[in-house]
């Protein structure tokens, strides 16, 4: 993990009981619902609230969803989720987003890449829908997307 890139937003979590299986462990559904709520955070953090695109007639989109399960968690675990935004295409976008179990139980706000084990590594890919069903540059959706989008070397 040394050559990751800092990821422009992370997040702090724990696991919680009902969301674990049979066998102990999260199942494979909630890591959906984790990275989901980290896209969510992070375009608040940056000023874009979600409700108030749908309201607009703005409509971001997942389109694919590529996940890695790399190790499970577990109830009680704390990890964190790191996102970054690439360009995919002129239409669409990817958030590429890491869950780290933290290795630091006392500090789940303390995020070490390298440190903490990988538990999760994903990429969603998006695109931008208007009211009408077109597709829309997702520069478009809100000023701010075009200073979070990356181009990948």
């Amino acid at each position: 993990m040394a050559d990751q890139e800092p990821y422009i937003y992370t997040i702090a979590l724990q696991v919680r009981n009902y969301e674990c299986d049979m066998e102990g462990i999260v199942n494979n559904a909630v890591y959906l619902n984790y990275l989901e709520h980290a896209r969510h955070q992070f375009l608040r953090s940056a000023g874009i609230d979600f409700a108030e695109l749908t309201q607009q007639g703005i409509h971001p989109v997942v389109i694919r969803s590529e996940v890695d399960y790399k190790i499970p968690l577990r109830s009680g675990d704390r990890f964190w989720v790191g996102v970054n935004v690439e360009r995919v295409s002129k239409l669409r976008i990817a958030f590429v987003q890491d869950i780290f179990r933290s290795s630091d139980v006392g500090d789940a706000d303390k995020h070490h890449v390298g440190l903490d084990d990988l538990a999760v590594r994903a990429r969603i890919i998006t695109a931008v829908i208007s009211s009408s069903g077109r597709p829309m540059v997702p520069e478009k959706m809100h000023p701010r997307m075009a200073e979070l989008i990356r181009v990948p070397s």
